[in-house]
């Protein structure tokens, strides 16, 4: 019994009371004039507040608030049942301040003309609702000097057609229009009105806000569209615009032309590299009425009185420009957040012309170089020896080098002058995943290829008298197969989260912000050095074993010398710079800037891909006769291809008669070769 009573009254309280001013039945309702001033009804205490809540009806019928007195505040919610707003439910309340629909699930429409004369309206809320379609706010023809609209929550409305606030109010409205299911704004939606503020925020489905959409309204001048799916903001109606929040919009990544935002003073962007635009744009803007500024900072600076003429010119720019902040061209314009890191500076893909050229220089180079490799190894008739498959793998990877450049000299080239409205998405697309992977991959290998062709170098020189220690195809394929597996793995892991080549513009794993970043790229770098000082030990040992008395000359070593100097020389430019401010800036201890490590990266980190194919192979002499062999058939170079036939075999009985009474494979053999330069191109001849 005790818990019938306490039920009894817990619906008791969740149940609608019709307030003292109305009139109830089963069916309907209505709060009008009429009502309001019926006999017995004192209209002076009845307060200005009313509140309806838990209405058992299925709709709120026509007049059902009519020409009230002194009522300020109407509630309407906490409904399950009510699902339409007949249209002139509220009408003619001239003395209505605010006007509450919320909480109310059920509602699917709000009929055209519900909202109906309300001269002193100042707030309309409609909130948490099941509507399927945007009211119309068309006749609510409010006088009040500013009118806050907030709609929120309401998931099922998916647009805001054209002309939707016209004639709702002719002075300033704020509007709040968060969490709702819009997707898309259309043209002329807030045409008629005059906006003071529009914030969209959290509308994650919005994507699309038409070009036309402000045209015929005035304003806004402050917006946010933070947390929304918006690609672009319309290029056309923000011109008023003084304050802009797009914080957390990651699908924004370009901005609008620049010159649509005149008026803009503070930017709230999810993009460093978006406020680059705004830090240069404005002083560009406003350089002509500065021309002689920089006159008055030199005065400033060296603290002398500036001239009468120097006075009334600063003060026809304040005039001009009174929102300027006078500070010598060292503050923007535009204050902008987040503002530009040490890994995002503003400045171009390749900030400098030079760089630029060299870029290109190296790109065409690299490219042209390994491809002619590639091509002639391939094609070329001859059995593919140990040397041969090593060549073709250092030249892939060179290659691969060579396609890294290219990509980034494209990217620069397409987004020269503005690349803070490319840089995102560069940064965070394909583009740039591709172009880490090429140039992490193609460095790894090249410099695991390199390593193995000096190993293969020394042993084959050190064992020349232990046939049976000979490498053989199926130990280079097995070796060069695990140097594959690990360039695969080093060029993947930051496509997987331990680091990243979206930190910098130029797509290196350059981030370092967790613990297993930091040691990934530590580790990279130093089996780089390591493998540097295996090159090194290899070549040491190699010309080691080749000066001996018996076998060579002292032109002999000087050659070989001046050979294995050049080689361990480019290793040594290439790896050295960079792997010790890399390997400083990993331990959080950089030396450099960003920009400055542009440079070196451009100088040095390609130099293996630009020098490999030329003294590997290019410079070599087998190199040069598979060419003109080549060429003699596709019927050139005749005349050259048998000099070399004839120039072969003569080398070939000359070194037979020499060598007829030693022992095959006997060091000599491999001295005379390494003298004659082969030891370049083994393999190869």
């Amino acid at each position: 019994m005790v818990a019938l009573c306490v039920l009894l009254t817990l619906r008791s309280c969740g149940a609608f009371t019709c307030p003292a001013i109305c009139r109830c039945s089963a069916d309907t309702f209505q709060c009008s004039r009429d009502t309001q001033l019926a006999p017995g009804m004192n209209s002076f205490t009845v307060g200005s507040y009313r509140r309806l809540t838990h209405l058992s009806l299925k709709q709120v019928p026509s007049h059902a608030f009519k020409q009230l007195i002194n009522i300020t505040v109407i509630e309407i919610s906490q409904s399950d049942r009510i699902t339409l707003i007949q249209r002139r439910a509220f009408l003619s309340l001239h003395s209505l301040a605010e006007i509450s629909v919320q909480n109310i699930n059920s509602l699917r429409i709000i009929e055209k003309g519900a909202f109906t004369d309300l001269p002193k309206l100042e707030y309309l809320s409609i909130s948490n609702t099941g509507l399927l379609h945007f009211p119309d706010f068309s006749t609510i023809s409010s006088f009040a000097p500013n009118l806050i609209l907030e709609m929120a929550d309401n998931m099922r409305i998916n647009f805001i057609p054209a002309n939707s606030f016209q004639g709702m109010t002719e002075e300033y409205v704020d509007m709040n229009l968060v969490r709702n299911g819009f997707k898309e704004i259309k043209s002329h939606a807030f045409n008629g009105t005059k906006l003071n503020t529009l914030i969209l925020r959290d509308n994650k489905y919005l994507s699309y806000i038409q070009e036309d959409a402000f045209e015929g309204a005035t304003g806004p001048s402050s917006m946010d569209v933070s947390s929304t799916s918006l690609s672009s903001l319309p290029p056309r109606g923000l011109r008023q615009v003084r304050f802009l929040k797009a914080s957390s919009t990651f699908a924004l990544k370009r901005l609008p032309p620049l010159d649509s935002l005149p008026e803009l003073l503070e930017a709230e962007l999810t993009y460093p590299s978006h406020c680059c635009a705004f830090h240069t744009w404005r002083r560009k803007q406003r350089e002509s009425a500065l021309k002689n500024f920089t006159k008055i900072c030199d005065l400033s600076q060296t603290e002398i009185e500036p001239t009468a003429d120097d006075a009334n010119l600063l003060n026809e720019i304040n005039f001009q420009y009174p929102d300027l902040e006078f500070d010598c061209l060292n503050n923007p314009f535009v204050k902008c957040t987040p503002k530009p890191d040490a890994f995002n500076p503003c400045e171009d893909l390749l900030g400098f012309p030079f760089l630029r050229f060299l870029t290109w220089l190296i790109t065409v180079l690299a490219v042209m170089g390994n491809l002619a490799v590639l091509v002639i190894l391939l094609i070329s008739h001859h059995k593919l020896t140990i040397s041969r498959f090593l060549m073709c793998n250092l030249a892939f990877a060179d290659l691969c080098m060579g396609v890294y450049l290219m990509l980034i000299a494209f990217r620069d080239y397409l987004s020269r002058q503005e690349y803070y409205n490319h840089a995102t998405d560069w940064q965070t697309g394909p583009g740039c995943g591709i172009a880490g992977f090429l140039t992490v991959f193609a460095s790894e290998l090249s410099v695991y290829t390199l390593t193995v062709i000096s190993l293969e170098r020394w042993h084959t020189i050190t064992n020349a008298m232990h046939v049976n220690k000979r490498l053989r195809m199926h130990h280079v394929t097995a070796m060069m197969g695990a140097g594959w597996g690990f360039s695969l793995l080093v060029a993947l892991l930051p496509l997987v989260g331990v680091s990243s080549y979206s930190k910098v513009s130029i797509c290196l794993p350059m981030d370092i912000d967790t613990l297993g970043s930091q040691v990934y790229v530590v580790a990279v770098l130093l089996v780089n050095v390591v493998a540097f000082c295996v090159v090194c030990y290899c070549y040491i040992c190699i010309y080691l074993s080749v000066h001996n008395p018996e076998y060579s000359t002292h032109h002999g070593d000087t050659k070989i010398a001046k050979r294995m100097a050049v080689l361990i020389f480019t290793d040594f430019i290439c790896m050295a710079p960079i792997s010790f401010f890399a390997i400083s800036a990993a331990l959080r201890m950089p030396l450099i800037t960003v920009s400055h490590s542009k440079i070196l990266l451009i100088l040095f980190y390609p130099i293996n891909s630009l020098c490999n194919p030329f003294l590997y192979t290019i410079f070599t002499r087998a190199f040069r006769k598979d060419v003109c062999l080549l060429l003699s058939r596709c019927g050139c170079c005749r005349a050259n291809a048998d000099m070399c036939r004839s120039q072969t075999m003569a080398s070939h009985l000359t070194f037979t008669q020499k060598t007829s009474n030693r022992k095959p494979h006997s060091l000599s053999f491999y001295a005379y070769h390494i003298k004659k330069g082969c030891f370049l191109n083994k393999g190869t001849t």
